[in-house]
């Protein structure tokens, strides 16, 4: 008797999701969930504590950071923040690290290495305007915005500053 309950009870509720959808609502249901998970890929990458701290790896520099030949510079576009008060590891007074960046691959000419390299946009104040610098080695379009170099990463912020320069900070030894 119990189960002839149950069995009735079943076939109600299932009559009535049957009634309630159709199989392109619910192809339709699956399309949009699959294309949400493939845009989730696009949006940009809390990257701040994925640095390198100082002191941390032996790291052999040549060459002079104020000019666009360095050789961290290979995928830059912006002010180069050595040029306009900071460094290429810090940001110059008065401006705050962007907390998203894109990176690009750069071979070091001092130990024939590849480092992955964060490159941070400097934030606060209007822009430099000193040693600009655009080498796009590795530059990827707008839809690939983690190694796109053509986009404000201080809008993504913590508040929509201005830019300022441009950072290149080693994170670590290609593999």
């Amino acid at each position: 008797m119990a189960i002839r309950w149950f069995d009735e009870a079943a076939e109600l509720l299932t009559r009535k999701v049957a009634r309630g959808t159709s199989r392109r609502g619910f192809l339709g249901g699956l399309g949009t969930l699959l294309a949400g998970a493939g845009a989730a890929t696009l949006l940009p990458v809390l990257r701040s504590s994925a640095f390198a701290q100082p002191g941390s790896s032996a790291l052999v520099e040549n060459g002079d950071p104020s000019s666009c030949d360095y050789w961290r510079y290979c995928a830059i576009d912006g002010f180069l923040c050595s040029c306009c008060g900071g460094t290429v590891n810090s940001c110059p007074p008065g401006t705050v690290r962007s907390d998203i960046t894109w990176i690009g691959t750069c071979r070091n000419p001092s130990d024939g290495k590849d480092y992955v390299i964060s490159y941070n946009d400097c934030c606060g104040k209007s822009n430099c305007g000193r040693c600009v610098c655009q080498r796009d080695e590795g530059d990827r379009p707008l839809y690939r915005p983690q190694s796109s170099n053509d986009l404000n990463w201080c809008s993504g912020s913590q508040a929509d500053m201005p830019y300022h320069c441009s950072l290149s900070v080693v994170i670590g030894v290609k593999e």
